[in-house]
Parts: structure tokens; sequence; C-alpha cells
């Protein structure tokens, strides 16, 4: 009697780890680097290199398994891509293969009887709250990577701070929205980021876009940069820009602004400051990335 989970166990797992340490050697990882990211040891990660793990042919031409691999491959190298979510990628990739699929194959054969049985196999759900938590997280990485990597960017930085966010499809609290905790701020002309993604850390500019959702806006992604005339008026000539109130309590300001706007993303909500109120502008569009990148466009 064999387990399904022996072929992953015995074929999948060897296969698919050889195949990620050989993408990540060949991405200029060192062998302790390897080991760090697919949280094995260096001596494994020696004998994935050197041939001494047997790979299983047909896994390793399994087209959806080498797409995984570079995915994860190339979001382990960029910092997109947490361990957590590769792991979480993998096993989803698991059971989809386990359903009627490459690995009930493998287990039919090595259990003809399956076969005469007709078994079928429950997978997980491949759209689990956790990896969209990290499809999430990953968004806001790549969104802060992309505002970084632009001159000019810790010049638009408020006073107050900057933020990168995004909200889960169903965000209803701040805490269905992920941010940088602390917020951006300029320290010398470069953006200095307190530390990494996460939920429920950001108060306004996750405020801000939730309550655009509310009134309608379909907007997953924020980012909030200092107010300018120049740049407002540059940024009108191509998105709806939409003024709000900065003496009101600021949700309630957005909500008021937006309702019966039935506004279009990408959208871009100002306020022009009020007494003990800086002035600023928010970037909302369908994910953190978009919101950066159009940001980036104007410096």
């Amino acid at each position: 009697m064999k387990f399904i989970e022996e072929i992953v166990v015995e074929e999948f797992l060897p296969t698919i780890r050889a195949m990620l340490a050989e993408d990540l050697r060949d991405r200029g990882f060192t062998q302790h680097e390897v080991a760090e990211a697919l949280g094995i040891s260096q001596s494994a990660v020696s004998k994935y290199a050197h041939g001494d793990v047997t790979r299983h042919d047909r896994i390793v031409a399994d087209d959806r398994v080498r797409e995984l691999v570079d995915r994860i491959g190339t979001g382990l190298a960029a910092g997109d891509m947490s361990r957590v979510a590769a792991l979480v990628e993998i096993e989803i990739l698991i059971r989809q293969l386990e359903q009627d699929d490459l690995l009930a194959a493998l287990h039919e054969e090595a259990m003809p009887e399956l076969a005469e049985a007709n078994v079928e196999f429950e997978i997980h759900d491949p759209d689990n709250a956790l990896r969209e938590r990290e499809r999430v997280l990953a968004s806001v990485r790549r969104g802060l990577r992309t505002l970084r990597n632009a001159s000019g960017f810790a010049a638009l930085i408020p006073n107050v701070g900057a933020n990168v966010v995004e909200a889960l499809p169903d965000a209803e609290t701040i805490d269905d929205v992920a941010a940088i905790p602390g917020r951006l701020v300029d320290v010398k002309g470069r953006a200095m980021v307190p530390g990494e993604p996460e939920f429920g850390v950001s108060q306004h500019v996750a405020s801000i876009l939730l309550a655009a959702r509310a009134a309608g806006v379909p907007a997953r992604g924020a980012v909030n940069i200092r107010y300018d005339p120049d740049l407002l008026e540059a940024m009108a000539a191509d998105h709806s820009t939409i003024e709000f109130n900065a003496e009101e309590h600021s949700p309630t300001a957005v909500r008021s602004a937006l309702d019966g706007r039935d506004a279009e993303l990408p959208v871009v909500l100002y306020q022009t400051g009020a007494v003990g109120v800086e002035p600023i502008v928010y970037v909302l569009a369908d994910d953190a990335v978009e919101a950066a990148r159009i940001v980036r466009e104007y410096l």
C-alpha cells in the first residue's frame, strides 16, 4: 500500500527542490543563500548541485512545474516573494497535481488498484486566504521598490510620511490593508523604509483607501505624496483629480467628495490643507504597483 503523500515526498519534493536550487544558483545565489532561501542545509544544496539527488523526469518536464520554479526563483531573487508565499504556491500546485493529474497518475502506477477504484482526491482551495495575503504583500513590496528606485521620489514625501498600501479584495477594516509600518520618510534625499510590509499598520492612508472603496471606487492600491500644484496640474491632464475638504474628518470627506461621481481608476484625490493639516495627494489605482508606477511617471 502506497500513499500519494509518499509520491510527493519521494518524487516531487526532491525534484522541485533540486530545480529551485539550480534556478537560484543560476541567478547568482551562493550555496549558503540557496540554503537560506529554501530552508535546507548547505550539504543538501551541494547534493542537488552535484546531481546526487535523482529528479523525476516527468515532473521536470511538466510546464506548470517549470513555470512555478521560474516564478518562485524570480520572486525570491527580487525579494518580492517570501518563503511562506513560495511554500503556499508549491502546496497549491501539489494539490492540483494530485487531482486526476500528474501525481495522481504516478500514484496509480505505484498502486494499479486505484485506477480500477476511480479514486478522486480533494485539493486545497487555490484561492485561499493565506495565498491572497501573500500576493498583496508581494504587490506592496514591488510598489515600494518602484518608488525607491525612482530618482526624486524622496522629494515627494510629505512631512507626515508617505506609504504604499494595498487592500485585500473584500477589505473592510485597516487590518485588511497591507502597508509599510511607520511610513516612508525623507532622510537626506533618500526614502527610508522602517520595515517589511504588514497588515493593519496604516491608519491614515488605509482609511482613505477604504473610504474611497466604500464610495464605490474599486481601488485596491494607494500611495500618498506631497501636494504640489504643478504636479497636480500634470496629473489632471491624464487622470481624474478630485478634491476633498481637509477640515472634515478625512474618510468622511473622501466619501462625500466621491459620492455619486462614478470615478474610474486611476483616481487622484487631494486636499489643500487646513489648520494643522498638511496638504497631501493620494493616488488610487488597481493595486500598489500601479499606484507607484503612476507616481513615478511624474517625477
